[in-house]
């Protein structure tokens, strides 16, 4: 992403999530297989929770979030999304729906449903309408609280990374291997693509499902909405709200962790010392090292773990 003075200048933080992206998120994070030790109980949940008639979503929504763009407006109130994604759809672009059925099982469009979509098939269109609200009923609505909470400790993390640090490094921390090079920052790995941000603003989004590289996607105004992985995702938020504000932000255990690691500490010294299996602590360890709140090193066979001092101060500020 290449910025311009303006754009460095016009990024903000999105006011609260958005239901449709939030649900494309959810469903294209079922379909990944990363981070299993977060994910995989959750992941066995949805394919209980989810309902058969919200399946044909899945011929739309892939695991690397490359969705069309007209069914995940970026609308915070539901009905009005849904609203929005019948009146993008009297512009559905065929190209959206021909690289949908393309990547698809057996590159197949079950029952002539996209090309439906296409047509402005009025049963097609409700059929997909009737999907995006079985599935937000059955994923999203029971879990908006926990959602909510994720997405506003997040924002309130960032925030506080960019008074102290400034606008790149709250930036950079949205992927372990962002880089900038001047105003470019760059992200590894596929697709390859350029964006100029051209001055039109970005808005930064956490989501408490998403996995993978951060997505960036153009928004009605003409200016761009990144959507990256929340620091704490859903799975390890607390159901119930949490006691304190930094188990309100990291989650009760990762917050745990950190504060173990005000001395160094192994993986299995901590792993004891919390009760927790080793590969719990790996991914808690990996989410605090990408976030710059902890450093890890090896000394012989062993991995020592210690907190910076930025996450010493987040402590400090946490109680």
């Amino acid at each position: 992403m290449h910025f311009g003075a303006e754009d460095l200048l016009d990024v903000r933080f999105a006011a609260e999530p958005l239901p449709l992206v939030e649900l494309c998120l959810a469903l294209a994070a079922w379909q990944r297989t990363d981070r299993p030790g977060v994910f995989a109980r959750w992941r066995r949940q949805v394919a209980r929770e989810l309902p058969s008639d919200a399946r044909p979503l899945l011929h739309l929504l892939r695991p690397d979030g490359d969705n069309p763009a007209f069914v995940e407006p970026p609308v915070p109130d539901l009905d009005a999304a849904l609203d929005a994604v019948r009146e993008g759809g009297r512009q559905l672009p065929y190209e959206d729906l021909v690289r949908a059925a393309s990547r698809t099982r057996g590159g197949a469009d079950p029952g002539g449903w996209l090309r439906g979509l296409w047509e402005q098939d009025r049963e097609a269109w409700a059929l997909l309408d009737r999907s995006l609200r079985s599935a937000h009923a059955a994923l999203i609505a029971p879990r908006w609280r926990e959602i909510r909470q994720s997405f506003r400790a997040d924002v309130a993390w960032r925030a506080r990374m960019l008074a102290g640090h400034g606008i790149k490094a709250a930036l950079a921390g949205t992927h372990p291997g962002a880089r900038w090079s001047g105003t470019t920052l760059a992200v590894p790995g596929p697709p390859d693509f350029e964006t100029r941000l051209g001055g039109r603003g970005l808005t930064l989004m956490p989501s408490a499902f998403w996995t993978g590289r951060p997505l960036l996607a153009p928004r009605p105004d003409g200016s761009h909405l990144l959507v990256y992985p929340a620091l704490t995702p859903l799975p390890l938020v607390a159901p119930a709200g949490a006691d304190g504000s930094l188990d309100a932000l990291l989650g009760r255990t990762r917050a745990a962790v950190l504060q173990l690691l005000t001395d160094r500490r192994t993986t299995s010294e901590v792993a004891r010392d919390l009760g927790i299996s080793l590969p719990s602590v790996s991914e808690h360890t990996r989410t605090l090292r990408a976030a710059g709140l902890i450093t890890t090193e090896r000394d012989g066979k062993a991995v020592l773990h210690a907190a910076t001092g930025l996450g010493m101060d987040l402590l400090r500020s946490g109680g």
